[in-house]
């Protein structure tokens, strides 16, 4: 007994000092990636390990498969898009449903969805599409802090919407649980929700003035088609199935490889000289802070382990009574997102699934719920990283309270949805069949 007490109030005494090492960081105002490292480096060393390297070279190498679908990814995307073809997209739909506005919101919300689909990462969403479909809301009546609120919330539901999402992946990987299963469970809620919100935000705007807004939107270059936009989608999802369906006799190739293969043929298709170098040069520069956020968050999450911190909060989320730990899910994974963003998957998400799975609910449901829920974190400060992104993408000059005051509703209808999926989880189950 005395043994157990001296090694709880230890991993107590480590994990303060950790928190306090973040939040001093933070008050000297070192990103976030910076803080997380050193509330790692000050773990180890309040819990008698030093500064152990082989530990953090391991940690730091954790999320190593996940940063490589970052970049390829959003590289296939970035391809996409320097080759004219999201400007092809977006003035075909526009032209084609301008007078429809229900057919135009549901179309916008799907292209708003892909790109964080396919990367993980909400401000690929944002950067991507963000200003393009902000503008047409515009010419719609829709004001821009009602625009950067719609933009930010379905920049959300993409990134936590399959085959990447990156919090279901985080977390699936800290209970060595395979990222199998989860396509309809993320899909069905991410689509239901991203419709939900464009037209809940958007319900008052008007039809589209097709004339204004063809001026405002880029040209896109002559020879693009739907073919040539329409052929990399293709082969990636084929690659994707071909593994499903035959998966013992096609090669495994990873989604690393997959996006590659989709960016290739983007490349070879593209009606415009595309510098690869340059567009490969500001893909890294543009997910930096993601990739620094993970490898630190990947140190962190050793030396957790290490010192027995993280294996505190998994036994206070465990011994928690499960309907405070439900009910509080509004609270606790928001806020988790917004001091650690990704980080908070793997250090509180781990807890809870297994918590969840040892209660009979199924954990790929219960975790579905929670991963649609977590993204809500990134509009609050003091981090926000992705709000402010969007706001400025949208060119919004009010004050952020006002963009986050047009959040709330979107935001009340996903903690909902997304609590109740933890609930039912069990008799939702017959979704993870695919």
């Amino acid at each position: 007994m005395t043994s157990t007490m001296s090694m709880t109030t230890s991993a107590t005494v480590i994990l303060a000092a950790m928190v306090a090492a973040y939040v001093l960081a933070k008050i000297l105002k070192l990103s976030t990636e910076l803080s997380i490292l050193a509330a790692a480096l000050v773990g180890g060393l309040i819990g008698g390990a030093g500064i152990p390297a082989r530990h953090i070279v391991e940690g730091a190498f954790t999320y190593l498969d996940i940063c490589l679908i970052f970049i390829t990814a959003t590289l296939f995307m970035n391809l996409l898009k320097e080759a004219g073809g999201i400007a092809f997209v977006i003035r075909r739909v526009v032209q084609r449903f301008h007078h429809r506005k229900a057919l135009l919101f549901i179309m916008l919300a799907v292209v708003m969805l892909i790109p964080g689909m396919l990367t993980g990462a909400g401000s690929v969403t944002v950067l991507i599409v963000g200003g393009l479909v902000a503008s047409v809301l515009g010419y719609m009546g829709i004001p821009k802090p009602k625009a950067a609120a719609i933009v930010f919330v379905i920049a959300g539901l993409s990134a936590a919407a399959p085959p990447v999402s990156l919090w279901a992946m985080l977390t699936a990987a800290g209970v060595n649980m395979p990222y199998v299963g989860f396509f309809l469970p993320l899909m069905i809620p991410c689509l239901l929700l991203a419709l939900a919100t464009i037209f809940i935000l958007g319900w008052k705007a008007k039809p589209a003035d097709l004339d204004q807004i063809l001026k405002e939107l880029p040209e896109a270059p002559p020879g693009m088609s739907w073919f040539k936009i329409a052929l990399p989608f293709l082969l990636f999802f084929a690659l994707v199935v071909a593994g499903r369906i035959w998966p013992f006799d096609f090669p495994i190739l990873g989604l690393p490889l997959m996006f590659a293969a989709a960016a290739a043929i983007t490349l070879a298709l593209s009606p415009v000289h595309i510098n690869v170098l340059d567009v490969s040069r500001r893909t890294v520069h543009q997910l930096l802070p993601l990739i620094g956020t993970l490898t630190c968050v990947g140190i962190l999450v050793q030396i957790m382990t290490l010192t027995g911190a993280r294996g505190l909060i998994a036994i206070s989320v465990v011994t928690l009574p499960v309907m405070v730990v439900i009910l509080t899910l509004f609270l606790t994974l928001p806020i988790s997102e917004t001091v650690l963003m990704w980080g908070a998957a793997p250090v509180l998400g781990v807890p809870l699934v297994l918590l969840f799975n040892t209660i009979n609910l199924n954990p790929i449901v219960a975790l579905a719920g929670m991963s649609i829920i977590w993204p809500l974190g990134d509009a609050l400060p003091p981090t926000a990283i992705i709000g402010r992104l969007t706001v400025e993408t949208v060119g919004m000059k009010e004050k952020y309270g006002t963009f986050l005051k047009y959040c709330i509703v979107p935001a009340i209808l996903i903690i909902i949805v997304g609590t109740l999926m933890v609930v039912f989880s069990k008799k939702l189950a017959f979704l993870t069949v695919f």
